[in-house]
């Protein structure tokens, strides 16, 4: 079946843009790899092999006696002694990284937070946790709540607008004087009085941010309606009768979605700054989390170990940087004006 010759042209003018086209290539790699973290940075096997029987550590919990222990509770693999049992009677196949991002490293002989090495690659925090391995989970944290927070507010988003640009009158008035005052209440400071109330945690922060982030599609999403609504196609699809939500879905929603697609990778760059900000400033996600704004605070406040605040730094300008450079390619792909 041929492509669609508007989508084939989009496609070519996307990849034309080199720099964006490979930014949302390694962008997504790094995203998929990092949804497979628990395989890459975990303080449990991957698979132990004892007494000719299979064991799965990362799926499934086994006592220390399940490899000739002594004690009922689950086996700690990073004990020499459990992995002596094991290895003496069969093999142990790690994880690239033997750190999760909670665990401590207690066979570092230097004060924390302590320099990278060959065991930690860029180092540990100040309390002894591998840097690499919060970096691995606070990524997929934060690309994770991101892409959430940038579907569900963009459908909002785009249900608003479209609504508003359709109907107009006092329906867009109402709409329009609410948005306004709603767009100036202060964020922060609501978050930092609810907090005191309720502990944040990923799900809480993330509907906070949604009763505050739709608006960002309000706008163009209702002009475009705004301009279709006096289309000859609409007005010939109301006069045959046509239900007003097919002709938003049918007829006009395509042509608001152009803009609001544009806009979503942007969005999704200023979602994950949002929480970054929010842990920087201690009123994001629960203590202990992996979290890229919280390693930039303790960069702030060690910065006797520079490789906190630099490791952190890196890997939100990398991020940032693909987004921003993916944003445009899909911009590019998007624009009429521009040839492939």
């Amino acid at each position: 079946m041929a492509a669609n010759p508007l989508t084939h042209a989009r496609w070519q003018r996307f990849k034309a843009n080199k720099r964006g086209f490979w930014s949302t290539w390694i962008f997504c790699l790094l995203f998929f790899l990092s949804l497979f973290a628990e395989f890459i940075a975990n303080d449990k096997p991957l698979l132990v092999e004892y007494d000719n029987q299979w064991y799965y550590p990362i799926f499934s919990q086994y006592a220390e006696t399940e490899f000739g222990g002594e004690f009922e509770t689950e086996a700690d693999y990073t004990d020499p002694y459990v992995s002596d049992l094991i290895e003496e009677n069969g093999y142990i196949i790690w994880p690239l990284i033997r750190f999760s991002y909670d665990t401590i490293n207690y066979n570092i002989v230097a004060s924390v937070p302590s320099a990278p090495d060959s065991a930690n690659w860029l180092g540990t925090d100040d309390k002894g946790r591998d840097v690499l391995a919060r970096i691995i989970y606070g990524f997929r944290i934060s690309v994770l709540f991101g892409v959430i927070l940038t579907i569900v507010s963009s459908v909002i988003g785009v249900a608003v607008g479209a609504t508003q640009g359709y109907y107009g009158g006092w329906i867009d008035l109402i709409g329009q004087r609410f948005i306004e005052v709603w767009s100036g209440m202060p964020t922060l400071f609501l978050l930092i009085i609810l907090s005191s109330f309720v502990e944040p945690n990923f799900w809480w922060l993330l509907g906070i941010m949604v009763l505050f982030s739709w608006m960002s599609l309000v706008g163009v999403v209702r002009a475009e309606f705004l301009r279709c609504r006096n289309f000859d196609y609409v007005k010939a699809a109301h006069a045959m009768g046509v239900s007003d939500k097919r002709i938003m879905l049918r007829h006009m929603l395509p042509n608001a979605m152009v803009a609001s697609l544009t806009m979503m990778p942007f969005i999704l760059s200023g979602s994950v700054t949002t929480l970054t900000s929010l842990d920087f400033l201690g009123f994001g996600l629960p203590a202990g989390s992996p979290s890229l704004g919280e390693l930039l605070a303790q960069g702030k406040a060690n910065l006797q170990a520079p490789w906190l605040g630099l490791s952190a730094f890196a890997v939100l300008s990398i991020m940032l940087t693909l987004l921003v450079f993916a944003g445009e390619a899909v911009r590019d792909a998007f624009d009429p004006h521009r040839q492939g």
